[in-house]
């Protein structure tokens, strides 16, 4: 079942027994288990019939034990196992799994990585109840999904925007969430989100930021480029040289790519770069200002400059700011 689909059977009460939510995207899981945790019962039936219990703390026969209890004065109990993931041999759950009681709601929360599904502890939970493997998001996905994500709360945001938190914020989807939300808090809805909204309530400056330097230097604006690098090279800590390498990799490597398509096309470029079909006028331009071998040039740089930023290859004495105006120099000079 998809993410959806759980929570819409959750908020009509058409629940399962056992809910087993696996995998590295902590936030699907989350979402899931506080639904769980505030739809099932109200407030005065919790205090009898909700079990909250960590998996470091626990074992698969006392979590049996609360799981074959019986409600008190209500028609489910709900007992939740969170970091699920530390619980030593939990496939012995599934005696359980394979006969749960229709009054008691599980939910097993096996977070950070992946239970494998070809157990026949994953099949009993399938047969059961709901199987949901959190998905991992991709970083190309992270600006659509916060479009996505706004649009829900009934906020637009154009794809420049998008990218620019993207860019900042990462594929953590519930530092993303907790970001967005704060935007959400002091803005209208109904409103498009700008640059300006950004900046004042998250703190991502409109000009200096990594998307803007990777545009600059798309464009070869030596200018604003070396701007926004001694911007950087003075802001270490909230810039770090890996964090911009890493950016800067990704972005050449599809100007790289850029370069051996075939069908050039809005829409066959955007899909083959995957980026959203906005953004393929500024490949386009990318493109004419670094050559085949530039690109693998700047590529070389850039895994030099991230190994420097690391300590390796280079002189204690060098500081990360300097590096940060060295390797905008050096890009620049490629062509």
């Amino acid at each position: 079942m998809s993410f959806e689909q759980i929570l819409s059977d959750i908020e009509q009460r058409r629940f399962k027994p056992v809910y087993l939510l696996s995998g590295e995207q902590t936030y699907y899981i989350d979402e899931i288990t506080k639904a769980l945790e505030t739809m099932v019962l109200d407030e005065a039936e919790r205090d009898f019939n909700q079990t909250v219990i960590y998996g470091r703390d626990t074992d698969p026969k006392t979590i049996i034990s609360y799981a074959k209890r019986f409600p008190m004065m209500a028609e489910y109990q709900v007992v939740i196992v969170k970091e699920a993931q530390d619980i030593k041999e939990i496939a012995e759950l599934e005696p359980y799994i394979k006969s749960p009681l229709d009054s008691t709601i599980l939910v097993i929360a096996y977070k950070y990585k992946k239970v494998d599904k070809r157990t026949t502890f994953v099949k009993s939970v399938k047969k059961s109840g709901v199987f949901f493997e959190s998905p991992q998001v991709r970083d190309y996905q992270i600006p659509d999904w916060i479009t996505a994500y706004l649009k829900k709360k009934e906020y637009s945001i154009m794809p420049r925007e998008s990218a620019l938190l993207a860019d900042h914020l990462g594929n953590n989807l519930s530092k993303i969430v907790n970001e967005l939300n704060k935007l959400c808090i002091n803005i209208s809805a109904g409103n498009t989100i700008s640059a300006d909204d950004i900046e004042k309530n998250i703190g991502i400056s409109k000009e200096f930021n990594i998307f803007e330097y990777q545009n600059a230097l798309g464009e070869r604006n030596k200018a604003k480029a070396t701007q926004i690098a001694n911007y950087f090279a003075s802001n270490e800590k909230d810039s770090p040289l890996p964090m911009i390498t890493a950016v800067l990799f990704g972005y050449f490597l599809k100007i790289g790519l850029y370069h051996e398509l075939q069908d050039k096309s809005k829409h066959s470029v955007a899909s083959a770069l995957s980026i959203n079909p906005f953004f393929v006028r500024d490949y386009e331009k990318a493109c004419k200002n670094y050559s085949r071998k530039g690109v693998a040039r700047v590529i070389s740089l850039l895994r030099e400059y991230d190994l420097k930023s690391k300590g390796i290859g280079v002189g204690s004495a060098t500081t990360g700011g300097e590096l940060m105006r060295e390797l905008n120099f050096r890009i620049l000079a490629q062509a």
